[in-house]
């Protein structure tokens, strides 16, 4: 009989395979080897067979020996982990942060998720999962408050190298194409991710700089992690530089913004304040909205939207 794990490094191992193993599909070692790897598990492809062979011993596994490679999977009545005891509630839960998050969490981090995304549509198609756990996700949607648009094309191999080096504070070489076209070869120090709209963005400084840009990602033409790693500045906070407007070029100058709106177009302000302070002066045909707001480009972009709707439009700065 194989001898039981003992070590802290085969029971780690030992753990992230269980975790990966399917119920209700199979999986070969070649495929598991893979998922480790991209999760950043280093292991020999030998290592990775003769871990299953002991897990086969111990566990409620199946190997399917009729084929080579050989397949896993849990069996049908296995409790296994966790993977095999998640709710319906639980399984929703996880389809929508793949649906809409997908993009906002490291790249191993998702990898090493895949297991669990796809138990997680097994239970909705389970006999456990009711008709009403299974339709929820005909019942909600995210919908865009602008003119729908597909996302720009982004290299997968960019967005994994960017993700990596920004989750483990690493330097980062980027090839990117600006919007007019110039193209640069550079040394950056990722320090946050965002989505605005369809696109995503790449928040950083120049190696040599203080100060912080946006790099769109689908312009990075290619990227590269170093090995060399980075103190994160602690005056950098993601959250301020979206509240000072940098995201909708502007530069983190608040104003005091007053313009009288038509009713019809100005109620949703009332329900969707522009800032704590918004005060509304109503009129018979109009209201006067006045706030305080960061000055940006998209700020002038959305007053236009309302066309003649909007007029006194007056700035301050405060």
């Amino acid at each position: 009989m194989p001898k039981r794990p003992d070590s802290l490094e085969t029971l780690q191992l030992s753990h992230e395979l269980l975790r990966r193993i399917p119920k209700g599909r199979t999986i070969t070692a070649s495929e598991l080897h893979q998922q480790l790897a991209e999760a950043g598990f280093e292991r020999d492809m030998r290592t990775i067979q003769r871990q299953l062979e002991t897990l086969s011993e111990y566990y409620e596994l199946d190997r399917d020996e009729s084929t080579k490679p050989y397949r896993y999977s849990w069996k049908p009545y296995a409790k296994g982990l966790s993977l095999p005891s998640l709710s319906p509630q639980e399984s929703l839960l996880l389809i929508l942060v793949e649906q809409h998050l997908s993009a906002l969490l490291p790249t191993k981090l998702m990898k090493s998720m895949e297991g669990f995304f796809a138990q997680a549509h097994s239970q909705l198609e389970g006999k456990n999962a009711t008709m009403r756990d299974r339709e929820w996700l005909e019942k909600v949607r995210v919908i865009s408050t602008s003119q729908p648009l597909l996302p720009p094309k982004v290299d997968p191999a960019v967005f994994d190298q960017v993700s990596n080096a920004l989750y483990a504070d690493q330097w980062l070489e980027v090839d990117y194409k600006n919007a007019a076209g110039k193209r640069t070869t550079n040394r950056v120090m990722p320090l946050g991710l965002a989505q605005q709209g369809p696109r995503m963005y790449l928040v950083c400084r120049f190696d040599g700089y203080d100060n912080e840009r946006s790099l769109a990602l689908h312009r990075i033409i290619s990227a590269r992690a170093s090995t060399l790693t980075f103190e994160r500045p602690k005056d950098f906070d993601l959250k301020k530089y979206d509240d000072d407007g940098r995201f909708g070029y502007g530069n983190g100058q608040h104003i005091r913004l007053s313009f009288t709106i038509e009713k019809e177009a100005g109620l949703h302000l009332l329900e969707s304040p522009l800032s704590v302070d918004q005060q509304v002066e109503e009129r018979e045909e109009t209201y006067k909205i006045t706030a305080t707001v960061v000055d940006s480009a998209m700020l002038e972009w959305w007053l236009r939207g309302f066309g003649e709707s909007v007029t006194n439009i007056q700035k301050r700065k405060v």
